[in-house]
């Protein structure tokens, strides 16, 4: 559960923070996001409109029905009226159509959170798709809207997660005129049948569930639910050991005395956000994404569109615990994109282009910056070789300096080849042939090396606060 105490509620938000920015989290969104104005001033859950609307059209009494389930009850009465339940779902959509509900705000800040990359959906609207392609397209019709059903065990593509648009798969299905979406607790029992078949199985998706850290938004799963939900997710006794955590922000799971006991004493990676509502987390969580990860400029072009959050430009005034890129300064060019990779990561880097010839002032303020770095990173070359002066000689020797100070199992040096250079013949200094070596041929970076150096980080600031 999310502790009151304010530091450790500080270094939740970090922790899940760094999560975000290494593309590790799923956010599973429910109903409890969606509302729509009540023409007092206030609002009101969309799916209990839709319930009272429904109850009119079929002619049945909902003056009692105002819980989560209350499509579930309306659907009960009309059967016991003699109606048939495949009857109810083109209703629904007709309803729906004609309600025309606009985005909720609360959809639009949980959109503006570029890291996520996939989202999962557990309601049939097509509001969070929409909310995407508002907030991240200019309203082009570019996220991707996938509906998994029993009847059709649509599965999430393999790259999702590295795609350049985003992606939102229906769990439970997508709006339709036939009956392949949940609107009854029936409907749910299949649904979840069917997932775990061997046949129908959603092999990807539930492999990136079990794999990522999940953020269960506002779904209002009873207990039963809830406990199966997660279950199936982690693919595993939930008591056993993991690493990936579940952060539960749901209103009728927090008021679930028993479902909290149950999570307490045998999910340990399941916590709680007991400070409000679902809107709450999603208020908090933007504004402290946000200030993290600052919204790109228009000038951003190609990153913006494909979802990313790009960090300022270093400057000489190094942040403290940034990545320091030592290199010739022949070799900016790709140096650059080893930059650009980890910014776009949520990665500070510092990145000095003056590369100035010394004199006292800028000698301190090197030293002061590799004193100060996370990880050192000299960039090798023919370049490098070829010049047996320079002044990255010197970053390297400071670097290899303060690398006698650090415990031999905490990486700090971090060598990048970028050209066929055989590491006996480098010139380097010795401290640089101890440590493993990266080869990222003319600065071209990759998935697991920019993984690596996220990871990488996260242990830094950890140890930082003295949790490691």
């Amino acid at each position: 559960m999310l502790s009151p105490a304010p530091a450790a509620q500080e270094f939740f938000w970090d922790d899940l923070l760094e999560y975000i920015g290494e593309r590790r989290v799923i956010p599973i969104v429910g109903a409890e996001l969606l509302t729509v104005p009540d023409g007092t001033g206030g609002e009101a859950p969309l799916m209990r409109v839709l319930a009272v609307r429904l109850a009119e059209r079929l002619r049945v009494p909902a003056d009692d029905c105002t819980g989560d389930d209350a499509l579930h009850q309306i659907v009960c009465r009309y059967i016991q009226r003699g109606g048939r339940r495949e009857e109810v779902y083109p209703r629904i959509r007709t309803l729906l159509k004609e309600l025309a509900p606009a985005v909720p705000p609360i959809l639009r800040e949980l959109a503006r959170i570029r890291h996520f990359n996939v989202f999962v959906t557990t309601t049939f609207d097509s509001l969070l798709a929409q909310a995407l392609d508002e907030e991240r397209y200019a309203g082009a019709p570019k996220t991707v809207s996938l509906a998994y059903s029993p009847n059709n065990n649509t599965d999430l593509p393999a790259d999702a997660r590295q795609s350049a648009t985003s992606t939102v798969f229906h769990l439970l299905g997508r709006m339709s005129a036939s009956p392949d979406y949940v609107i009854t607790e029936e409907d749910t029992l299949e649904f979840f049948t069917a997932i775990q078949s061997e046949s129908k199985r959603p092999n990807v998706l539930l492999d990136e569930l079990k794999t990522s850290h999940l953020l269960l938004i506002g779904n209002t799963f009873p207990d039963w639910l809830a406990r199966f939900f997660i279950r199936i997710a982690k693919h595993g006794r939930l008591s056993l050991q993991r690493e990936e955590l579940e952060i539960i922000a749901d209103r009728s799971v927090a008021t679930d005395p028993k479902l909290v006991l149950f999570l307490r004493n045998f999910s340990y990676r399941t916590q709680i956000f007991e400070q409000g509502s679902a809107k709450d987390f999603v208020h908090e969580l933007s504004a402290r994404y946000l200030e993290k990860f600052p919204a790109p400029t228009s000038e951003v072009g190609p990153d913006l569109r494909a979802g990313l959050s790009v960090a300022p430009a270093a400057t000489a005034e190094m942040k403290p615990g940034s990545v320091f890129l030592s290199y010739a300064s022949q070799d900016a060019p790709a140096v650059k994109k080893i930059r650009d990779a980890l910014e776009a990561a949520g990665v500070e880097v510092w990145f000095d282009q003056r590369k100035l010839e010394g004199g006292d002032d800028f000698d301190k303020e090197i030293k002061r910056n590799i004193r100060g770095c996370s990880l050192f990173v000299p960039v090798i070359s023919a370049n490098t070789q070829a010049r047996h002066e320079g002044y990255f000689r010197l970053e390297w020797a400071l670097g290899a300096e303060r690398s006698k100070l650090i415990a031999e199992t905490i990486p700090f040096i971090l060598p990048v080849l970028i050209d066929p250079v055989g590491e006996n013949e480098a010139l380097v200094p010795e401290r640089f042939l101890q440590v493993q070596w990266t080869k990222l041929p003319g600065g071209a970076t990759t998935p697991e090396f920019v993984e690596r150096m996220v990871r990488l980080i996260r242990d830094f600031r950890k140890r930082e606060k003295g949790l490691l």
